[in-house]
């Protein structure tokens, strides 16, 4: 089955060359467009795209608004790529921390682009840690988020979860963590599980942005 792409954006011409450069591929079909982020919940829930390709900044509803929107009620919500000018922008960290599995700079070549839904598609981060990093730096409150803080101690990670943490907050992958710990894949796959149910993370983006926005990890 191709992977199903809605794409939302207030400029005609951004939406009319991503349908040009993802429809190119045999395996990726566009199902439908949106020019702000109002109209995305009622899309997704009548085309049930398995990806979003979000504009952070629209006039009616921006892209923080409707990925929140469509987390919220929608069930079996699709995969949300914030497409955006300017990579260290304040609008991406707020859409990273509303669930978005990751961004992509409108400036991305062609084959970028297509790497990037088809990820995500498969449910893979877009994100490396140091981008994380360096938005955090930028637009969090690194180690001094009370919020944050509290929803870590209440986690009550083990040690062993703990160690996860901090491997997956410096960009180890589950095969590079095995490794480290000298355990099993499946063993840190069950470990990775467990961080993101006790931090309420949906994926391991939201999972690193807690880690550095209550000083469980700190930059550099």
């Amino acid at each position: 089955m191709p992977v199903t792409v809605l794409l939302v954006d207030d400029e005609p011409l951004v939406r009319t060359g991503l349908r040009a450069i993802l429809e190119a591929q045999p395996d990726i079909t566009v199902v439908g467009e949106a020019a702000d982020g109002a109209a995305v919940v009622p899309l997704v829930r009548r085309l049930r795209p398995d990806v979003v390709a979000m504009d952070v900044r629209m006039p009616l509803m921006d892209g923080i608004e409707a990925t929140r929107a469509v987390l919220r009620t929608v069930a079996d919500p699709p995969k949300i790529v914030v497409v955006t000018t300017f990579e260290n922008d304040a609008y991406v960290y707020e859409a990273l921390r509303a669930g978005a599995d990751g961004f992509l700079l409108k400036r991305a070549g062609p084959a970028e682009i297509v790497h990037a839904v088809r990820l995500v598609a498969e449910g893979e981060s877009l994100l490396f840690p140091a981008s994380v990093r360096q938005l955090a730096v930028a637009h969090g409150n690194s180690g001094g988020d009370r919020a944050a803080r509290g929803a870590m101690e209440r986690a009550r990670l083990t040690e062993r979860e703990g160690e996860v943490l901090r491997l997956m907050a410096g960009g180890l992958s589950n095969a590079e963590i095995a490794a480290r710990l000298v355990v099993g894949t499946e063993t840190v796959k069950s470990h990775v599980s467990a961080v993101l149910m006790k931090l309420g993370a949906r994926d391991r983006t939201q999972a690193v942005i807690a880690a550095y926005e209550s000083g469980f990890v700190t930059p550099g």
